[in-house]
């Protein structure tokens, strides 16, 4: 059994928050989301480990807004590793601003980062692409706004993962192909968040990314 604490933090907006108990109730505190999938996932097949998940995703919050409450709801748990997605707010308050949207995201998200790394050289990053699919709210104006928006978030997601050494969990196009298989709402029911068997999708994704067991392995 190891004496060490792991501490494993998702950051990000509604897709993470998952209606997340706001007490230390242990039964509610991941909500109901890929957070909840992962951790439940590897804490019952890695006991011996010492993990701690924090869930401290935020509805509605885009990428200032993390930067925003990063201090004292990110750097001062010590994470290990901090997981980040968020950008499809951001997505959204550009809808129909025109050219006179001031978009915050990519300074945001590389702050986040850049914070993150001079706080401890060793943590572990991972940076989630925003996704949306068209179908509910996005599919009225899915090709003038949505689609070239998200594309933009998606592009500068990867890049600033890249810049920071962070692993990127691409996530668009395994929605895209899920779509081969059954309508896009039984994938997102609005088009923004994700059902069950989306958010196991996003989950089985970002185990596969990161490769998590074997990062708990080599920390052994």
């Amino acid at each position: 059994m190891s004496d060490d604490k792991c501490t494993i933090l998702f950051q990000g907006d509604s897709i993470t928050d998952g209606n997340r108990g706001r007490s230390e109730d242990p039964n509610h505190i991941h909500g109901h989301g890929y957070v909840y999938l992962i951790a439940s996932r590897m804490g019952a097949k890695y006991p011996e480990q010492g993990l701690e998940f924090i869930n401290r995703g935020i509805s509605g919050n885009r990428a200032v807004d993390l930067y925003a409450r990063w201090e004292s709801e990110a750097l001062a748990y010590r994470p290990n590793l901090i997981s980040i997605l968020v950008g499809i707010n951001d997505v959204l308050r550009g809808i129909g601003e025109g050219e006179a949207h001031f978009d915050r995201y990519e300074r945001s998200l590389r702050r986040l980062l850049e914070e993150a790394r001079e706080n401890d050289p060793s943590v572990t990053l991972v940076v989630c692409e925003p996704f949306a699919l068209r179908t509910g709210m996005t599919a009225e104006r899915w090709e003038q706004d949505w689609e070239p928006r998200l594309i933009e978030k998606q592009r500068t997601a990867r890049a600033i993962a890249e810049e920071y050494g962070a692993s990127f969990v691409p996530l668009q196009q395994i929605f895209n192909d899920a779509c081969k298989r059954a309508d896009a709402s039984y994938w997102m029911w609005d088009g923004v968040h994700p059902t069950t068997a989306g958010h196991t999708l996003l989950a089985e994704q970002w185990l596969s990314t990161v490769g998590f067991e074997q990062w708990l392995s080599d920390r052994a």
